[in-house]
């Protein structure tokens, strides 16, 4: 099955499902964060084929998201590190984990919980206004336009418009 290439589209979510929209990809970072950053060390744990794990990797070695250091000379070895870019997708493997407890699994089900280190609790991701810190709802977004926005031009950009809450 061919994919439609989003990569260029002018729409974030669009551009981000490049890698979020292929289950390998978000399922490889999630073990570089687990510390699996070697090759044999990832296919053992995803039980994922080796020319799928090797596409993969490159994948995401070209997006940026994780860098190929060499760890043996004879035979050559690698491991593949996250690169800050790679680590700035903790925010949505977190969301993704979140949102799998509550609707993907049954409570005896959750392999992980994750605790906050700072205050020794137990959380699940959330959404926050950046600015004030407050968490943020469905209810509580509007969107205008933004320059990357085709055919836009200031003068033109609509007030913003308030998102409604499926009901």
């Amino acid at each position: 099955m061919k994919r439609t290439d989003t990569s260029a589209w002018p729409c974030t979510i669009a551009r981000a499902s490049v890698i979020f929209g292929d289950a390998w990809n978000v399922l490889i970072l999630r073990e570089a964060f687990y510390g699996n950053q070697r090759f044999d060390r990832l296919q053992e744990a995803l039980d994922i084929g080796r020319n799928i794990l090797t596409d993969r990797l490159k994948t995401l070695v070209e997006e940026g998201l994780l860098e190929r250091a060499a760890y043996q000379d004879h035979p050559a070895r690698y491991e593949y590190l996250l690169t800050q870019k790679g680590r700035d997708t903790y925010p949505v493997l977190l969301a993704m984990a979140t949102w799998g407890r509550a609707h993907a699994l049954s409570p005896d089900e959750d392999p992980l919980i994750f605790e906050h280190d700072t205050c020794g609790h137990d959380f699940d991701a959330m959404v926050a206004c950046s600015h004030c810190k407050q968490q943020v709802h469905l209810e509580d977004i509007s969107f205008r336009r933004g320059p990357g926005y085709p055919g836009y031009r200031p003068d033109d950009a609509p007030s913003s418009t308030r998102l409604s809450a499926p009901r």
